[in-house]
C-alpha cells in the first residue's frame, strides 16, 4: 500500500494556518526517530511543501510544532567549496514534484551540486546513500542547534557526536548520541568547522553551540557514498551496538526492510474504492497513526529494554515511549490499535506505567517527558478500553493504582496528574478560578467512569461504584436553561455575562459549542438534563447550522483553530480540532441517525484529502488521521472505555480488516456514489442488523458488515437496546 502514500499530507502550514501540522516523516513504526527534509531553517515549521530549498535530512522528535524538537541535528550533502558551514550557504534547490516521499524513502535531486541523496530509516538510525557528480570535491556537513560534541575518526571514517538540545525536558543534560560512518575516505586536511561568521578550522574534536562541521571526502566527485547512522539516548557504547544489530544490510536491503515494516501494518486494512484519491487518502492518514508514540527504550548487549530516565537522570531497566499526547490520542489512535495491534498496545501500557513509576504519575504529554499540558488525565481512557478489551490484564491493577492516586492527589510538581484535584474532590466541579475549568470537569468525570471500568474488570465492585456515581460530575456544571456547560465559582455561581460563541478561559481551544458535550460515557443522562430527546437533538441541529462565529475573549487575538473554523461552512462542528470529533456521531443517541451519516459523509469529501493541504486542523500524532480511518471504515469509537463503536455512514466500497486474533472483518458498502448520504440497510453477517452501535466481540469474531446506501434519509424508532452505550438507562 506505500505506493499510496505521499508523506507530504497536510504539510503546508503556518504559524498562523494548519492543514494538518504535519511533516514528512520517514521512519519506521513507532521508531526511536524520523527523518525529514527541512526546507527553512527558522522554527518549528522547518518544511513546506511549495519551497523549493533542500537543506538537508533533518533527525527530528518533534510531535507537532507546538512542541518544539528535540535530540535534532542536520545533515546536507555538499560539492561546493563556497560553502560556509551555515544551513544558508549550504542549501540547494531542488524540484519537489521529481522527490520522492515514502514512510520508508525519501529521495531527493540537490540542483546546485546535481547531487542524488537517498535515505531510508531503521528503528535506532539511518542509512544514506548519495551519488555525488560533480568536479568539486564530494561532503557532508552536520549542523547542530544548540549544544553539541563532535568527534571526526578520520582513520575509521567515523563521525561521534553528542546533541544536547530540547525545546522541554526536565534534565538540561539531556541529549542523544550518534555515530555516523562512511565508505570513503576522510580527507582531514579539508574537514573542518565553520564558525557562525564563517571562518573556517581545521579540526576533529569540537564542542559549543551550533556546530558547523564540514566533512569531506577523497575521489567521491562523481562517486557514491555510503554513509549510516546510528543512535541512542544512553551512550556512545549503546548506539555502536544498535548499529551491530541493524545497519550491516546494504541501503537496498535496509529499504526493503523498512517498506516491509510498513507494510506489516498497512496490510492490516485493505480497502477497495473506484477513487484513487480515496484510497491515497485513507492509507496516508492510516501511516501516520502507526508514526506515534515513538520508541524511548532501547536493548542492551544482553537484548533487555533500558531507557533514560529524564527524571532520576540515569540509565533504567524497562520500557518506554515518548511523543504523545492523550487529550490527542485517546479518542481514535488507541482503540485501532486495540483491532489490530494489541501487542504494542499493551508494551506502550508498560512504558506509561513506568513513567508512573519514575514521577509518581501517569503521563499527559511527553515530548520527550512530562510537558504537562492540555486539560484532563486522558490516559484514563486509554487503560480503560485496554482493559474492557482484555489487553494487558497483567499491568491493570497498577495502572488503576495510578489512575485513583492522580484522581485523589494533587501534585506538588506543576504539570503532573490532575490540576484543581483538591476542588474537584470538594465541589463536584473544577471552579472557574481554575484555567479551561469547563474541561477539566468534564475530562475528570469521564475519567472517573474509566477509573469505574478499570475496577469493574478488577472486581471491585465498591470502588467502581464510587467512581460512577463522580462520574456524573458533569451535571454539576450543566446550564439547563441555555443548555451550555458552563464554569462555576466556588460558590456555585456560574460566571457571569455567558457568550456561547466566546472561544478560551472557561473551555480548551473552543467555545462551549465545541466543548459541551464531551459526556462520552452518559449521553443519555445528558439528554436528560437537557430535558428531552428532542430538545438534544434541535440543540445538536443548531450547533451544525450556526454560523462559524467566534469571539476572542478567552485569548485576546485570534489562534488558528479559530481561522480554520471559519474558513469552512461547517457550523460550530470545528472538526479541525479533538474536542469535536465526536459531534457528528451524536444524533445516533436520540435514534437520529440520518443526520449523523450525512454530517459526517460531507466532512469526510469535503475536508480531507490526500494533498499538501489535506485535513482541517492539526493532525496531532495520528488522531485526526484516526478520525478519518474509522469514520471512512463506518464505525466510530465514541467513548473509548466500553466495547462499543458507533456506526457511520462508510466511505469506502469494501474495508477488510485482519484481526490480530487471527479472524478477519469484511465491510461492504453497497450504492456507494457521491448523492448517497445515508444508510439505507445494515447487515450482519447476512442478517438484518439495527442497532446504531457495534460492539467489539462482534468485531474481533469477525462478523461482517453489509451497508446500502441512499439517496433519502429513513426514519423509524429504536429502543433503548438498539442505542450506543450510556451509564444511564432509559
Amino acid at each position: 500500500m506505500l505506493h499510496y502514500i505521499d508523506t507530504r499530507q497536510g504539510t503546508n502550514n503556518k504559524y498562523t494556518y494548519s492543514n494538518g501540522n504535519t511533516l514528512p516523516y520517514t521512519a519506521v513504526p513507532f521508531g526511536m526517530n524520523h527523518f525529514a527534509v527541512q526546507t527553512e531553517n527558522e522554527g518549528n515549521w522547518f518544511f513546506n511543501p511549495n519551497d523549493r530549498i533542500f537543506q538537508g535530512f533533518r533527525l527530528t522528535h518533534q510531535p507537532s510544532p507546538w512542541m518544539g524538537d528535540f535530540a535534532t541535528f542536520l545533515m546536507t550533502p555538499i560539492a561546493d567549496t563556497k560553502v560556509r558551514g551555515i544551513v544558508f550557504t549550504c542549501q540547494s534547490s531542488y524540484r519537489p514534484e521529481e522527490a520522492v516521499f515514502k514512510p520508508h524513502y525519501v529521495r531527493v535531486k540537490q540542483q546546485r551540486y546535481n547531487i542524488v541523496s537517498e535515505l531510508t530509516p531503521t528503528c535506532y538510525g539511518a542509512a544514506l546513500q548519495i551519488r555525488y557528480n560533480s568536479a568539486q570535491q564530494a561532503g557532508l556537513v552536520i549542523n547542530s542547534k544548540q549544544k553539541s560534541k563532535l568527534t571526526l575518526d578520520v582513520e575509521n571514517r567515523t563521525l561521534s557526536g553528542f546533541f544536547n538540545n530540547f525545546a522541554g525536558c526536565r534534565d538540561d543534560k539531556f541529549g542523544i548520541y550518534a555515530v555516523l560512518t562512511f565508505d570513503r575516505e576522510i580527507d582531514a586536511a579539508a574537514s573542518g568547522v565553520y564558525d557562525d561568521k564563517g571562518n573556517f578550522t581545521t579540526a576533529t574534536e569540537l564542542e559549543g553551540d551550533n556546530q558547523h562541521l564540514v566533512i569531506r571526502f577523497v575521489g567521491c566527485e562523481r562517486g557514491t557514498l555510503q554513509a549510516k547512522l546510528a543512535t541512542s539516548y544512553i551512550s556512545f557504547e549503546q548506539a555502536r551496538l544498535n548499529y551491530s544489530r541493524e545497519l550491516t544490510p546494504t541501503f537496498e536491503e535496509l529499504k526493503v526492510q523498512a517498506a516491509e515494516r510498513w507494510n506489516h501494518y498497512l496490510n492490516k486494512i485493505q480497502v477497495t474504492h473506484r477513487d484513487e484519491e480515496q484510497l491515497r487518502t485513507f492509507y496516508t492518514c492510516l501511516y501516520r497513526m502507526f508514526l506515534f508514540p515513538q520508541k524511548f527504550y532501547e536493548l542492551d548487549e544482553h537484548n533487555s529494554p533500558i531507557h533514560y530516565d529524564t527524571t532520576a537522570k540515569a540509565v533504567k531497566p524497562g520500557i518506554l515511549y515518548t511523543s504523545n499526547g492523550f487529550w490527542d490520542t485517546y479518542k481514535t489512535v488507541y482503540p485501532l490499535y486495540s483491532l489490530i495491534a494489541p501487542d504494542e498496545y499493551a508494551e506502550m501500557l508498560e512504558g506509561f506505567l513506568n513513567s508512573y513509576r519514575e514521577t509518581g504519575f501517569l503521563p499527559k504529554w511527553l515530548s520527550p517527558d512530562e510537558r504537562g499540558i492540555m486539560p484532563g488525565t486522558l490516559i484514563d481512557a486509554v487503560i480503560a478500553d485496554a482493559a474492557v478489551k482484555g489487553i494487558a490484564p497483567h499491568l491493570m491493577p497498577e495502572l488503576l493504582e495510578a489512575m485513583i492516586k492522580a484522581a485523589t492527589t494533587q501534585s506538588e510538581v506543576q504539570g503532573y496528574g490532575r490540576q484543581g484535584t483538591t476542588d474537584y474532590l470538594a465541589h463536584g466541579y473544577v471552579p472557574l478560578d481554575h484555567h479551561e475549568s469547563v474541561n477539566h470537569t468534564l475530562d475528570y468525570a469521564y475519567s472517573d467512569f474509566c477509573i469505574s471500568q478499570v475496577a469493574e474488570q478488577q472486581d471491585k465492585p465498591e470502588l467502581a461504584e464510587q467512581y460512577r456515581q463522580s462520574s456524573r460530575n458533569y451535571r454539576n456544571i450543566f446550564d439547563a436553561e441555555l443548555g451550555f456547560m458552563r464554569a462555576k465559582d466556588k460558590d456555585g455561581e456560574f460566571r457571569p455575562n455567558f457568550d456561547d460563541t466566546a472561544w478560551g478561559l472557561d473551555y480548551a481551544e473552543g467555545s462551549a459549542w465545541q466543548n459541551g458535550f464531551a459526556v462520552y460515557h452518559d449521553f443519555q443522562g445528558l439528554i436528560e438534563a437537557y430535558g428531552s430527546d428532542e430538545r438534544f437533538f434541535e440543540k445538536l441541529t443548531e450547533l451544525c447550522n450556526k454560523a462559524p462565529d467566534f469571539d476572542v475573549r478567552g485569548y485576546g487575538f485570534e489562534i488558528h483553530e479559530m481561522s480554520e473554523m471559519a474558513a469552512v461552512d461547517f457550523g460550530q462542528v470545528a472538526i479541525s480540532n479533538q474536542p469535536s470529533f465526536h459531534l457528528p456521531y451524536l444524533f445516533n443517541y436520540v435514534g437520529q441517525p440520518a443526520s449523523s451519516q450525512v454530517v459526517i459523509k460531507q466532512i469526510m469529501t469535503h475536508l480531507f484529502n490526500s494533498g499538501f493541504d489535506g485535513f482541517p486542523g492539526d493532525e496531532d500524532n495520528g488522531s485526526m488521521a484516526g478520525w478519518y480511518v474509522f469514520s471512512a471504515m463506518g464505525f466510530y469509537p465514541v467513548c473509548p472505555g466500553t466495547d462499543q463503536y458507533v456506526l457511520g455512514i462508510p466511505l469506502l466500497d469494501s474495508v477488510t480488516i485482519e484481526l490480530a486474533n487471527g479472524n478477519q472483518l469484511r465491510i461492504t458498502t453497497d450504492n456507494n456514489n457521491s448523492q448517497s448520504n445515508f444508510v439505507s440497510h445494515v447487515a450482519q453477517d447476512g442478517e438484518t442488523y439495527t442497532k446504531l452501535y457495534v460492539t467489539h466481540e462482534d468485531l474481533m469474531a469477525g462478523r461482517s458488515l453489509d451497508f446500502r446506501l441512499g439517496l433519502a434519509p429513513t426514519y423509524r424508532s429504536y429502543s433503548a437496546e438498539e442505542l450506543p452505550f450510556s451509564l444511564t438507562k432509559r
